[in-house]
């Protein structure tokens, strides 16, 4: 059965050059100009991925809407931004309302390709690890589970998207080694640019520290990447 992705961009002519690109590496593509029109849909039977251009016609952040919308139904649904605006606000912002992922426009289609490919293999992996009895990883405060992609410090919930998620998890997995950004993108079966991935870790360490405002656990090892405090075990 084809993988079904949905592509909502209100320019017809890039909307319709990528359902052609994404057609013909054997995709169904299910193509929308506006928000509420895709959301009818989309709010009754989800895609396997979805691809969101932030501007949707009046709506200079319609794309954000929506993916708050979709997130509220499906945390594990991939999504990925699509703008033209290269701007670190708008993907820190796209980032924190919970998309795997946030590209422009200028970016080839084989690149993005690419990162649809490891976000539906990411999927594909985790419904199998669905099946398995739970795997518990305890570190201090803070409990993983790795089956249900849930974390809880001191017995308080952390709201964590699946790219926070498996981030967080590869770094608690050995306290105190470091892990470059290229090992966390490996992690979290996908492809990002070094920005995005420092996006990651802000929010990770934000919502960790909302909880608790002497959080230490995510330490910066500077040029190299990000460990997992071993002093938190």
């Amino acid at each position: 059965m084809k993988r079904h992705i949905v592509l909502i961009e209100d320019e017809p002519a890039i909307r319709e050059n990528y359902r052609d690109a994404f057609e013909r590496r054997g995709y169904r593509v299910s193509a929308y100009g506006d928000r509420s029109s895709a959301f009818q849909v989309l709010r009754h039977s989800l895609p396997d991925l979805a691809i969101i251009d932030v501007g949707l016609g009046d709506e200079p952040e319609g794309g954000f809407t929506l993916c708050q919308d979709l997130r509220s139904l499906s945390k594990t649904l991939p999504i990925i931004f699509l703008t033209a605006r290269d701007s670190d606000i708008d993907s820190v912002h796209g980032l924190r309302l919970g998309a795997d992922d946030y590209v422009t426009k200028d970016m080839s289609l084989d690149h993005l390709l690419a990162r649809v490919t490891a976000l539906l293999r990411r999927a594909d992996a985790w419904a199998e690890a669905l099946k398995k009895p739970d795997e518990v990883l305890q570190r201090g405060k803070l409990t993983l589970n790795v089956d249900r992609m849930t974390a809880d410090w001191g017995n308080q919930p952390v709201d964590l998207t699946v790219t926070e998620f498996w981030m967080l998890h590869s770094l608690v997995q050995h306290p105190g080694h470091v892990r470059s950004r290229d090992q966390l993108m490996e992690a979290a079966s996908t492809v990002l640019d070094d920005n995005t991935v420092t996006s990651h870790i802000k929010r990770i360490r934000r919502k960790f520290q909302q909880l608790d405002s002497d959080f230490d656990g995510i330490q910066t090892a500077y040029g190299m990447g990000y460990r997992w405090n071993a002093h938190e075990v």
